[in-house]
């Protein structure tokens, strides 16, 4: 597929996609629920879909009409044998591994850059509990049952491993305790986790910072709940907006919100650009663009398009805390470094982060979105 962008200036309005954060977590826990739920804000996308895919292979059913899902959760164990297709999404993946581990061998598929990405420290983690891991190029197989205890894992990974565990022990007998190791990054994932685990009915405490005390033997309870909108998808017509027109983006939830990635408009902020904050909308107007400082390991998504932004202010740009990336659908350090580069662009990728001088304008070309969605986002910005 390609694209042919022209310059423009973008104006007008446009409402915020439905979290895929939030829709994940909905979807799963309606499915570990007694009695059918509503999941209302789903879209069609690759990564809802696996999900789903991987739902109704737990046992579960669902019906999807539009952009809402009726889900029957299931009933009894992980079927024999079950085979969960995760697509390209991690997060289908990390979050599905705990809860499909009810005794039964079940096996998980995804693409090759998925499958390359791995499991990470779930493999020594639920090794050492007795669970049996096998890889082969087409996926990963597991069989065993997931275990009451304490479990450990490093706060610089992905947050994911921890929702999995959060899911997923609260259904067992006995009770667990999950200890996360500082630096703990992306923890406003956490937090949505915990969020969506409450309004169903599953209470998680967190005597300490970071130690998270499972009650085992709860019940996830059914209901009705509406996806809000995805800060995380908003940024880039906002930062479309920053660089030369004016972009309202609508159905955005601010103080109530847990998405670490409203972070944007604090950033947009510090680069100049003019925000205005009405109801549920926000409105991002171009101003004299100026380099700024930004540590982003609680918001690595937002990266590449600021990136894109930090390549049009004026001075030197600095990003910190994304050594993460590399680990992502693509390198995104790399790609956002040769994505701009192509178009234009004063930018070199760190150790850690991504390091831009601005200049006046860039001068357009050809450039690849490496096969990541965040890259093509980013450079059709």
């Amino acid at each position: 597929m390609k694209l042919k962008i022209s310059p423009s200036r973008l104006c007008g309005e446009v409402k915020a996609p439905p979290s895929k954060s939030y829709a994940h977590r909905c979807l799963i826990c309606a499915a570990l629920a007694g009695g059918e739920s509503r999941i209302i804000g789903i879209s069609d996308s690759e990564d809802m879909l696996a999900t789903l895919d991987c739902v109704e292979a737990l046992g579960a059913r669902y019906d999807k009409c539009g952009d809402t899902v009726t889900i029957t959760g299931r009933r009894g164990k992980t079927p024999e044998g079950a085979v969960l297709r995760c697509r390209e999404s991690g997060s289908t993946l990390r979050f599905m591994i705990p809860i499909a581990l009810t005794g039964a061998r079940v096996r998980f598929e995804g693409t090759p850059r998925l499958l390359e990405r791995g499991i990470g420290i779930y493999e020594d983690m639920l090794g050492c509990k007795g669970i049996k891991i096998k890889k082969d190029e087409g996926g990963i197989e597991l069989c065993g049952a997931l275990t009451t205890g304490e479990y450990v894992l490093r706060g610089d990974v992905s947050s994911q491993f921890v929702s999995g565990l959060l899911f997923a022990l609260p259904t067992l007998s006995g009770d667990s305790v999950i200890k996360v190791l500082p630096p703990v990054e992306s923890r406003a994932y956490i937090d949505i986790t915990l969020g969506v685990l409450r309004s169903f009915g599953i209470e998680i405490s967190e005597p300490e910072p970071n130690i998270f005390t499972v009650r085992g033997g709860q019940r996830y309870e059914a209901g009705e709940k509406t996806v809000e909108g995805d800060w995380s998808n908003a940024a880039f017509p906002l930062c479309a907006g920053a660089l030369g027109g004016s972009v309202t983006v609508s159905r955005l939830s601010f103080d109530g919100s847990r998405q670490g990635d409203r972070e944007i408009l604090s950033l947009l902020r510090r680069f100049g650009a003019r925000v205005v904050q009405n109801g549920d909308s926000i409105t991002v107007s171009h101003a004299p663009l100026h380099g700024t400082e930004i540590d982003a390991t609680q918001i690595p998504d937002l990266v590449p398009v600021l990136a894109t932004v930090a390549a049009v202010a004026e001075g030197k740009t600095v990003i910190t805390g994304a050594s993460r990336l590399r680990l992502k659908e693509s390198d995104r350090l790399c790609t956002t470094r040769d994505m701009l580069r192509a178009l234009g662009a004063d930018i070199r990728d760190t150790e850690d982060g991504l390091e831009i001088l601005g200049k006046p304008a860039l001068t357009g070309g050809v450039t690849s979105s490496f096969g990541d969605h965040r890259i093509a986002m980013s450079a059709a910005v």
